[in-house]
């Protein structure tokens, strides 16, 4: 993926977001528009061997947001439901992650960890984000038993950024209590970044053995996009 694509999807969470908070007419069909565009922009621009992690990060983010929005209860969308614009944008950020992640010092898993952990510690004792500590569990696991470290702590502080902007103009919203629990948490948690990374171990696990899915992809041994980037 070249710097132009990348700017592309930057502007697309930056200006796509707001407009959708906007609530005007035909907003969030314009949103979703933009962001299937820039997706099969993408698909075009990848090498058929890197297409099945594309895939496989759009159908798990799918059924993600289905599982932790309409099944836990964790966030509501404006307008309730899940936009149709989510489950691509959520490939667009991994697409963007692993352009990043080169350009990333090589210690940015353990310094986000370093950082991470004693914030949430504060704010778990404070009762105001406890949900966070768990989260940092599954980061932590990501970081030490998933096979690209370094792209988990890129996503970690890049969807921090896309959830303290989405939920900052009002795109979406984290609810105060964890459901069915007597956890809090901030909206967003500071450790909302951690589902990205899950989200990512899991295509870089899967996308190899879907491979057969997507035509062109099983003529090359490696399907998972490279800790540099998906695209040529």
């Amino acid at each position: 993926m070249n710097a132009l694509l990348a700017l592309l999807i930057a502007a697309v969470v930056a200006v796509g977001l707001p407009l959708d908070a906007s609530g005007l007419p035909g907003a969030r069909i314009m949103v979703t528009l933009a962001t299937a565009g820039v997706f099969v922009l993408l698909w075009q621009r990848t090498a058929p061997a890197h297409r099945p992690a594309l895939l496989v990060c759009l159908i798990l983010a799918g059924l993600g947001e289905a599982l932790l929005s309409l099944g836990f209860g964790l966030y509501d969308y404006r307008g309730g439901g899940i936009p149709l614009f989510v489950p691509p944008g959520h490939v667009l950020l991994f697409a963007l992650g692993t352009w990043l992640v080169d350009r990333a010092p090589a210690d940015i898993a353990a310094s986000v960890a370093w950082v991470a952990l004693p914030a949430s510690a504060v704010l778990a004792a404070g009762g105001a984000d406890q949900l966070s500590m768990i989260l940092l569990l599954l980061y932590l696991a990501a970081v030490r038993f998933g096979p690209a470290p370094k792209l988990y702590g890129v996503m970690f502080l890049l969807a921090l950024l896309l959830e303290l902007w989405g939920t900052w103009i009002g795109t979406w919203a984290w609810r105060h209590q964890v459901a069915g629990t007597p956890l809090h948490t901030l909206n967003p948690p500071l450790a909302a970044g951690a589902f990205y990374c899950v989200l990512d171990w899991l295509v870089q696990v899967l996308a190899p053995r879907l491979a057969i899915l997507v035509p062109g992809a099983r003529a090359s041994g490696r399907v998972t996009p490279s800790p540099d980037a998906p695209c040529h």
